[in-house]
């Protein structure tokens, strides 16, 4: 790919783009005229001038930071960073094998942890940096079935607020969402009954949709945000 003008436009950058929220969200940024560069451990068939796409696992480490260094090397900056890309199971704790939880930590926390302390990098360079993590509405609700799944991202809750303070005078924020369940490939082998207990126990009884992610995500990137850090915003009332 041809280096492009490294003194225009927004450059973000969002893990697990290929499907689920992460394609939905490279549609919203891309049209609202974003550099937006994705990647997923597989190919992506979304093609746009704006897009770059990257094969990856987010736990690779020597992957992770040979892709930040060419994306300092063709856009020159790191604007916004969206840590999308999870792994979910549901399983009682005795049916838990470590081979689950192993990848739950990987991709959850170990993913979250190298895309953060690479993107700061790049983004302390210019001081300004938005950086948006996932949490869910599994660790606020303790929801049986997945405890795993619930501490990781109780990983990420605390990882948020520690990071949020130790990159402020980078002039760079952290912040996190936690969705409810919403339509993907994450929650499609959860029985019904279950999902539909979990809505039960939120303030706004329905399902989420993509727009309430991006909502929150527009609202944490904007350059008026430079006050907020540190917050974890869950959905549906819980």
């Amino acid at each position: 790919m041809a280096a492009m003008d490294k003194s225009t436009g927004n450059v973000m950058l969002i893990t697990g783009s290929s499907r689920g929220i992460g394609r939905y969200l490279v549609d919203h940024y891309i049209a609202r005229n974003y550099r937006v560069i994705g990647c997923s451990r597989s190919m992506s068939d979304y093609t746009h001038p704006n897009y770059e796409h990257f094969c990856l696992d987010v736990v690779d480490e020597p992957a992770v930071t040979a892709m930040f260094k060419q994306i300092a090397q063709r856009y020159g900056r790191l604007d916004i960073a969206i840590n999308n890309a999870g792994a979910a199971s549901m399983n009682h704790i005795l049916l838990t094998p470590l081979s689950t939880l192993r990848k739950l930590l990987d991709v959850n926390v170990v993913g979250t942890f190298l895309f953060t302390r690479e993107a700061a990098k790049l983004m302390k360079k210019n001081r300004f940096g938005r950086i948006v993590n996932f949490a869910s509405v599994a660790t606020p609700l303790k929801l049986e079935g997945e405890a795993v799944y619930g501490a990781a991202k109780a990983a990420i809750v605390n990882f948020t607020q520690v990071t949020a303070k130790e990159l402020a005078p980078l002039g760079i924020t952290v912040n996190a969402i936690g969705p409810t369940p919403i339509e993907t490939d994450l929650i499609r082998s959860v029985p019904k009954d279950k999902i539909q207990r979990l809505v039960r126990m939120q303030a706004i009884q329905r399902m989420g949709e993509f727009r309430d992610v991006s909502n929150v995500i527009d609202f944490f990137i904007m350059p008026e945000s430079d006050f907020i850090s540190g917050q974890v915003i869950y959905l549906g009332g819980v």
